[in-house]
This record gives structure tokens, sequence and C-alpha cells, in this order.
């Protein structure tokens, strides 16, 4: 690639990331200076008011006092030597929202421990009496340092200082809390220490704000037992210090940087240590004992303190997978993956497959061995969890999250340690495949090894049985029995067993983010899964007797099927190659419609198959499945593909739809043999709520297929469909581009829908569900029916609502919640006519079995054929649920048009007007397809029931 090239490609994204850090760079402005200055002030003010040999007890914080286990709490207030303002603030890189300046405050000779969610290292939050305008929710953090009050020999890492950590009755080191204090006893010098890196040059800053807005994004790495603010600034200062960072370089080139040097470094193996000072450095035994001690180990400048002493091993591999996660975007997405890697928030809901939550509220086992250990119990229960599942899943799980935010702002200290139990405990699983996911059988350690059998039936219990497999090997074995269609809940059950086996928890207290919404998948009392076997069956029955058809002049070649909607399959056909079909494209279809009624024929007089034949397709009625059958013609196919050869030329709509279709079946396919288990509904959510459709084209490049070309390609479809709505934002279609590899122009599904209100409206809705699905995972909600209010659309959103008779709807079981009305005033009805049903009712089904094949109606809808007219379109918006839904909603196209009743009533009489017009007057070409349409005029007389003026007002989009 040339240097122009170059230089064309990273504008942009040198423009984005501009644009990003004046947006989320808080910036020291004469009055934010002002505002910080007079609250460390009047902090200044407040600590001096405090009288010298003030007498502390233990009445200041009785619950404090109790839960750390101290003997004796008599202590005098002494003055703190020094104020000091550090954190982001001191070096300019506070990042919002966050906005809060951190106060060092030096104590004097006390005793007094104090941050990272580390409840022995409370943090008092200051709030300034005035609210700024330019920083709402400022705040100040008092952090107490501890520089020169205690015998750094007394804290090494082999020493103990918590007395009752011990194992039977022999003192154990406590590294972790001797660290906690080495922490605070040189926090001031590390601080200085990054401000006087990253204040050497600009991008320094730029590049920390960038890192910081990265690491945010990321819940699960942005965490007490991964990343902070902090020790993203001590990494960034120790890459300076080995000149892997140049003051030559951009801010997003440092990010790349970092980012590469935490994904791919050896130097993690042994450690970071900054380059020593003269003589002075880290021994090999000191490097040793750290890493003895810690998973990980970032040493300070001063070689004292591990600062990444609370970073766990888990805790490091999910940084280095989302280090290499975005560096593979930043490679391979549009605009250098911007989007993606600063704006796109990946938490537990977005980023893990299975999210469990662990209501721990009063469960006393947590603590039950003391506050005041060497880590914290709440650390201690974390990796308890991890080991059970992690032990429990086995090669199941590819990776397992736990967390426990137990530190709340708004904690008071005076209520003690024991109310840290009120948050949930999080697990986030990311499943490792299908097969491994949907497996029944767990096969254990071998019977003749004792002591692994042994703690096989320890950790299992009951569960545990012994087996002799089809290979002659006796095992120990788990058994999960399960239905085809509820196999993704065998993982629930594993879970479910280990926990409450383990740590006598109830069912109530483990909730499992699985199959909350299973019952909007439901047909009749099943999943469609449980079908797919007897379906698949059929199917291949069917197209094996298709290839075996020879009473028709060309064979057969191929049956590719369209869609798997139940309980109708559309299937299209290849015919071998002819040069003698006709040129003129009304004698191509007409002679597609002369072999489809052969091929039904065909079918019924060789196997007895029951056949209905119409000019556009064939149905065939097979093991209690319709299949719906086309032709493909071989000239589609060319044509498509010349057109994709950057030839333009013209494409027969029915072949090129039948094409799209079929390859969309077969991306879909694609997409299943890579990604087996889709994630949470909430990424699609986010993805349609979040992405900038009027400005980015969203590229579906499933089995990485694309190059450069296509790229280019699709870039200047995407202009060239933008540049034609420059004046008029509105009116841009597609509204929605979606390019594919079969579709560069995205064509196939968005030319027609949605437009850009319809998106809007969309986009909308997208969003308020990701927003309260995220908090139904994260939180404890106690009402089932906040799950269903997902699939429930408000309908006060609408100026009239139209309401359907269930019993006359197409597919009454695919309505998950009957649509009530409750305000707004009842305008009209119409009663239901008789003569169409969803059914066939036992007295239908006497008769020939001519008469029984006419009065079935495939893939048939008449609120489709409603909806599809166009004589109202001008007065009204449409809005409805296709697959399922029994009501209308209704708003004016005009904005600010009067409303009245009189409107709606003359409005629903044109409406029903309409539809007995279309329908009465619409004609097939067969009568099997005219017969369908003088049945849904008669069921058409009533198919609306009810019309609502729900609001007086225009409803504005």
């Amino acid at each position: 690639m040339d240097a122009d090239t170059t230089v064309t490609l990273t504008d942009p994204m040198d423009f984005k990331v501009e644009e990003l850090l004046k947006e989320v760079h808080f910036a020291r402005t004469p009055a934010i200076t002002k505002l910080v200055d007079d609250t460390v002030s009047a902090i200044r003010k407040s600590i001096s008011k405090i009288p010298d040999a003030f007498p502390v007890t233990a009445d200041l914080a009785p619950g404090f006092v109790r839960d750390i286990g101290a003997d004796k709490v008599e202590f005098k207030f002494n003055k703190p030597k020094t104020f000091k303002i550090g954190g982001s603030y001191s070096i300019n890189c506070v990042v919002k929202p966050a906005v809060n300046v951190d106060l060092f405050v030096g104590l004097p000779k006390v005793e007094w421990s104090a941050m990272q969610n580390e409840a022995r290292k409370p943090v008092l939050v200051v709030y300034p009496a005035v609210k700024s305008v330019e920083a709402p929710g400022f705040f100040v953090r008092i952090i107490p340092t501890a520089a020169s009050l205690f015998n750094i020999a007394k804290l090494n890492l082999k020493r103990n200082n918590v007395r009752a950590f011990n194992q039977d009755g022999i003192p154990r080191a406590t590294p972790k809390y001797n660290s906690s204090i080495l922490e605070d006893m040189f926090l001031e010098d590390n601080a200085e220490y990054v401000e006087k890196t990253i204040s050497r040059w600009k991008e320094l800053g730029e590049a920390l704000i960038l890192l910081k807005v990265w690491a945010r994004q990321r819940s699960s790495i942005y965490v007490h037992d991964c990343l902070n603010g902090y020790l993203i600034s001590i990494l960034l200062s120790y890459l300076v210090s080995l000149d892997k960072i140049n003051n030559s370089m951009k801010a997003l080139q440092i990010l790349r940087v970092v980012l590469d040097f935490i994904a791919t470094s050896k130097l993690w193996n042994r450690g970071l240590y900054f380059p020593p000072k003269g003589q002075i450095g880290v021994s090999k035994e000191e490097k040793l004992q750290y890493k003895e001690a810690f998973p990980v180990v970032i040493c300070d400048p001063s070689a004292q303190v591990n600062l990444a002493f609370r970073m766990t091993s888990v805790g490091f591999c999910e940084l280095q997978d989302e280090a290499a996660s975005t560096l593979q975007c930043m490679d391979k997405c549009g605009d250098g993956g911007f989007e993606e890697t600063f704006l796109t928030k990946i938490d537990f809901p977005a980023k893990y497959d299975y999210c469990v939550r662990l209501n721990l509220r009063g469960h006393t086992e947590v603590h039950a061995l003391g506050f005041c250990l060497d880590d914290e119990c709440w650390r201690l229960y974390e990796q308890k969890v991890h080991s059970l599942l992690n032990q429990g899943l086995v090669d199941r799980a590819k990776s397992i999250r736990v967390t426990w935010r137990n530190s709340p702002s708004e904690w008071n200290i005076e209520n003690g340690l024991a109310v840290l139990d009120r948050e949930p405990l999080l697990v986030g699983i990311s499943v490792s495949s299908l097969e491994k996911l949907f497996r029944i059988v767990d096969i254990g350690p071998n019977a003749e090894k004792k002591e692994e059998a042994l703690r096989f039936r320890k950790f299992w219990g009951e569960k545990a049985e012994l087996r002799r497999f089809k290979d002659g090997t006796i095992a120990e074995s788990t058994v999960w029995e399960s239905e085809q269609w509820t196999r993704h809940l065998i993982l629930k059950g594993i879970i479910e067993y280990v926990l409450l086996r383990h740590l006598s928890l109830s069912k109530e207290n483990v909730v499992q983010i699985v199959d909350q919404l299973d019952f909007s998948l439901l047909h009749g009392a099943k999943d469609l899964v449980s079908f797919s076997a007897s379906l698949l069956e059929a199917f291949e029955v069917l197209s094996k007797r298709l290839h075996l058809i020879e009473d028709i002049p060309l064979k057969i070649s191929s049956v590719q099927p369209l869609d798997s909607d139940f309980p109708s399959f559309c299937c299209a056909i290849i015919l071998e190659g002819s040069g003698n079909w006709p040129m003129d494209h009304v004698a191509i279809e007409k002679t597609k419609s002369a072999f489809l009624i052969k091929i039904g024929e065909s079918l019924q007089n060789r196997w007895g198959m029951t056949c209905s034949a119409t000019e556009d397709d064939a149905d065939i009625f097979m093991s209690g499945y319709a299949f719906r059958l086309k032709i493909l013609h071989e000239r589609g196919l060319s044509l498509v593909k010349s057109e994709n050869g950057n030839k333009a030329k013209r494409v027969y709509s029915t072949d090129k739809m039948l094409f799209i279709r079929g390859q969309h079946a077969s991306m879909i396919n694609g997409l299943q043999g890579r990604y087996p288990v889709f994630g949470p509904v909430v990424r699609f959510l986010r993805l349609l709520a979040e992405y900038d459709w009027t400005f980015s084209a969203l590229v579906i490049d499933i089995n990485n297929d694309f190059g450069p070309e296509d790229f280019k390609l699709i870039n200047d479809n995407f202009v060239s469909s933008r540049k034609a709505s420059e004046e008029n934002v509105q009116n841009v279609n597609p509204a929605l581009f979606l390019a594919t590899a079969y579709d560069k122009a995205s064509e196939a599904w968005t030319t027609c829908s949605p437009n850009f209100t319809e998106l809007k409206r969309l986009v909308a809705y997208a969003r308020s569900s990701a927003n309260l699905l995220t908090k139904l995972i994260l939180e404890d909600q106690t009402d089932s029916c906040r799950w269903e209010c997902l699939f429930r659309t408000p309908l006060n959103n609408y100026d009239a609502v139209v309401l359907l008779h269930r019993q006359r709807l197409p597919y009454p079981r695919r309505l998950l919640f009957p649509s009530e009305v409750n305000r707004g005033r009842h305008v009209a009805r119409v009663n239901a006519s008789k003569a169409f049903g969803p059914f066939l009712v036992p007295e239908e089904m006497k008769g020939s079995s001519e008469e029984v094949k006419n009065k079935m109606m495939v893939d048939f809808d008449p609120l489709r054929c409603f909806v599809g007219d166009k004589e109202y379109s001008n007065k009204l918006k449409l809005w409805y649920d296709s697959l399922g839904g029994d009501a209308i909603g209704l708003t004016w196209e005009r904005v600010g048009s009067k409303i009245g009743v009189e409107s709606f009533v003359s409005v629903q009489n044109a409406l029903v007007g309409v539809r007995i017009r279309r329908l009465a007057t619409a004609n097939g070409g067969s009568k099997l397809v005219g017969h369908l349409f003088v049945n849904s005029t008669a069921a058409g007389q009533g198919a609306f029931v009810n019309a609502f003026h729900p609001i007086p007002t225009v409803f504005k989009n």
C-alpha cells in the first residue's frame, strides 16, 4: 500500500480520535480550577478545625472495628502532614463522565488502612457545597497516604502482619496485605513519577485518555482484580522507560503499542520492573518471590511494591484476550475499528453467552473465617466459585469470569463490613462448542485410578455413577438427561447442582440468565427445535423422490431449502442445464409453471403424495408439513453472477430473489458452523440501537470472504445511495445498508423497508429493550413480567389501535400476549366471520380428498393482504407484528393533522371498504389462489374488531 493510500485511510480515524478526545477529556478550565482549589481549601479548613489530640475510639465506627477484629482502638487525632492533589487530575487526564479529584492526605504517626474495591481501605468522598454546571457529579476522593510510616523490612512478602491468619498456630505470609500497605506508602512517589512522565509530551496524555476509554467500555477488565486508571498510567510510564514509546508517535500509535505489549509481550512471564536507578535494582531472589506470590507483577519504580498485587490470573487472561481482540478489530473493521474500540460497551450481558447472578445477602459463609485475612473474604469467595465452576463445567466453558463489586459508593463505614454483601456476585461464561455444550454424558477417571475416582465422587456426590462404555472402558461419569430442544439447559443444571451442593445455597439465590425468554420460542408446548428432526427427515425423503422423477424433460439437479419457517418449508429446485429455454421472461415463467404441474403429478402418481400446483409454485403435503417448491432458472444465476462481476445486466426478479434467499440460508448455516451458540440478545439490540446507520454501511462478512476490492465496491455503493439524498436525510434509501457477499449494494432486504421513520422507531425500541435487558441480567428482579416487557409494544404510542379477532389469526399459537387497550374511546366494531379459521376442524375433514385439499390454505395471511393496500398509505402509517400479533397501530402520516373521533370513524370505514374491495376483486392464476382469496374475503369482513382513539394528540416520530 503506498503512502498516499495510507494517509487517506488513516485520516478519518485520526479525525474521529481527535473528536473523541474533545468529548471525553475533562479540561481544566479556569472555572474548574477554581472549583477544585476552593473544594480542596474547604477540606483543609474543615480538617484544621479538628482539635489536636482529639480522642478517637471505637464508638466512631463500631461495625468496622468489630469486623476487622481490632483488640484496642484508642487514638489521638493529629493533623495531616501534607495535602497534595494526585491522580488523573494532576496530569490533566481526567476522563468523563467519572469526574473526580484524588487528594492525598499524608497521615501522621497513626495506624489506619484505607481503595480499589478493597473494603479494608475506605476512601472518603467529598462533594462540593456548590454544584458545578461544567462538572456535574464532581467529587473529591480523600486518599490517606503513609510515606515513611512503617518499616519496609517488616512488610516483606514472606512476613506475616495479620495475627489471625495462621495454620495450626503457625503464622502464614501475608503478601497481599503487606502490598496493600506498601501501596499507601509509595502512592505519592509513584504519582509524582507518573506525572513527570506523562507531562513530557501531549500525546502521552491523549493516549492515556484513549486507554481509559477503551478499558472502561469493558467491564470484565476494568475491575478490581484486573485493570484501573492508575495501573494504565504506570504501564504507560514503564513502556516509556524502556523506550518502546517515543515522542514521534501519535496517541493512536501509542495505544496500539500498549495493547500489543499487553497481548503478546513475553516480559509478563518474569514480571515488569522499571530500569534500575544507579546500582539499585531487583535481585533474582526478589523477582522469584514476586512470581511465587503473585500471578502478575508490575513493580513500581522504587522496586518496593507490586502494584498489580490485586490482579488475578483469570483477570490477566481476560485483559490479554481483550487487547488481542481489539488489535484484530482495528486491523479488520472499517474506519480502523473506531466504533468497536471506543464506543461499543462490552459488559457482562454483551460479552458472555451465559450469565449467573448469586444473591449472597446475609450468607455468613462468605466471611466465616473473618474479614481480616491476607486477602479479603469476598476475593476468596470469588476464587472458590470460579474453582467450582471450572471443575464442574470442564471443557464446556471456554472462559469463566467471576466478579463481586462489594464496595458500593454509598457505603457507610460505621455499619462495618458485614453489610457489603448486598450487591450480587456475577458470573460470566463463554461456551466452547455446541458439541461439548450439549453433551449428555461427562466421562470421569477410569475406575482403576482409585484416588482420582474418589475425588470425582466426592465432588459430584449422588450424580456420580460407574458406567461401562462401548469401547469397554469402565469409568466414573455424570449423566444429564435432556430433550433435544432443552439441551441448552444442561449447563444450567450443572451450574445449579454444583453451586447448591458446595456452597449451601438455595435455588432462589442462584439466578441463571438462560431460559427466561424461551417462552417466546414455543410452538404449542414445545420448542420448534423439537420438530426439526421430523422436518429434516421429511425433507430428505422429498428431495430423494424429486431426484428420482424421470418423466419431465429436464431432471432435477438439486433441491435447496430456503428457510425453516414452521410448519411450511420453501425449497428451490434447480433443473439440469439446457439451451432450449425461451428468452422471453413471461415464457420462462410459464415454462416453470408447466414443470411444477408435472412434478406435482409425478409425486402424486408414483408415491401418492398430496400436491397442489399454481402458476408460481407447488405445495407438497407430507408428514404434517407443507413444502413449497419453486424453480430457480439457471439463467437467473448467470445474470446474478454477471452483475457481481460489474456487468450491469437485467436479472429476473423471481430468480434473483430465490437466489438471494438460497445464499442467505447458506450464510446462516455457515454462521451456525462458526458460532454454534448465539450469545445474548442484548448484543443484537445494542448493534441496532448504537450503529451509525446514516453514515456507515454494515458489512456482514461471516466467512472472511471480502478483500480490499470488495470493501471498495461496498463503500462506493453506499456513498452512491447517500448522495441521492444529501439534501434530505429522511429520504435516504436504503436507510439501513446491509452488505453481504451475495448483495454488496443492499438490494435484497432493505430497499423497501425500513425507511428513515421506521428505522428511527426501531432504534428507539432496540435501545429501551437493551437497557431493560441489561438491567434484568445484572440486577435482582422478582417480577417475572419484566422479561415479558421485551415483547410488549406500548400501544399508547399510536394515534389509534385496531384489535384483531384472535380466533381468526392465521397463527394463533404465535401470539405471546393478547393486546389490551385500557384507555381511549371505542369507535367501531365488526363481527368476525365464521368462514375462516386457522385450523381444519373435524367436520371440515369430511368429504373427498380433493375437497379437503381445497380447504387447506398454505402461507395465507389476510392481515398481510390488508396492510399491503396502497389506497390509504397517504393518510395512515400501519404498524403491526407480522409474526403473530393481534393489533395494528395507526399513526397519521402528516405531522400536525387534526385528529378527531369522526376522523377515525371515517378512516375505519375506509379501511374496511378498501379491504373488502381488494380481496373480493382479487383473482389468481389458478383455482387454488382464487379459492383462497374467496375464503379470505368472507373472513376479511371480520378481520378487525375494535378501533380505539387512545390519545388526543398526534404521535410524532
